[in-house]
């Protein structure tokens, strides 16, 4: 069952948080710098307490970060006035609210995706994304993978053909590769990291 907005503003009040290690994703960084991916208006879903959308923020980007936990929002709020960055903080849900900014050149999710149970949902969310992108906008997701042993807690895990079955009509995929998650965790979760370009018409052959 996907998490409500209630169920994540509860962690984020108790600070159960193993996901959040309080720095940015060393596979955001890694892609913007591989792939160099200029500053440009980006979109962040997910954004949880910030740090992904400062560090973007700090490298130029211009960032809209959505989080459907006003806690999350707030805590990421006071951390970009510490840090002295402008950041666009908005407590939304990607699939039912609108996005008042945009178009994009960059959209980011560490773990929005994977949320996600029905393939209907995750075809809706790339869909979402494909309208807030410019032509030729990129799409970098961070998902949990379905490789390696089963575990019994942490995110939830899809396979390739999930990722590929939900944005294929709407993105060429540039890589698909498996990583991990930063984490608190002791063995960090296994992840795909899929980089995405925006196609110029959504295509109906897949």
């Amino acid at each position: 069952m996907n998490r409500t907005r209630t169920d994540f503003d509860e962690r984020y009040r108790k600070g159960d948080l193993p996901w959040d290690t309080g720095r940015h994703d060393k596979n955001l960084e890694l892609v913007i710098r591989e792939e160099q991916i200029a500053p440009c208006p980006a979109l962040e879903l997910g954004a949880g307490t910030g740090s992904d959308a400062i560090w973007l923020a700090q490298q130029g980007f211009r960032v809209t970060a959505l989080d459907m936990s006003p806690t999350a929002i707030g805590i990421a709020r006071k951390k970009a006035a510490a840090a002295g960055v402008e950041v666009e903080f908005i407590v939304a849900d990607i699939l039912r609210d609108e996005i008042p900014s945009g178009p994009f050149g960059f959209v980011f999710d560490r773990g929005c995706f994977h949320t996600f149970d029905l393939p209907e949902e995750r075809s809706r969310l790339a869909e979402i994304v494909w309208r807030h992108l410019n032509p030729g906008g990129y799409w970098f997701s961070l998902i949990a993978s379905s490789d390696g042993p089963k575990r019994e807690s942490g995110p939830p895990t899809r396979s390739a053909l999930d990722i590929v079955s939900a944005v294929e009509s709407w993105f060429e995929i540039i890589s698909l590769k498996t990583t991990s998650f930063d984490s608190k965790l002791p063995e960090a979760p296994r992840s795909w990291a899929c980089l995405m370009r925006r196609r110029d018409k959504a295509s109906t052959e897949h």
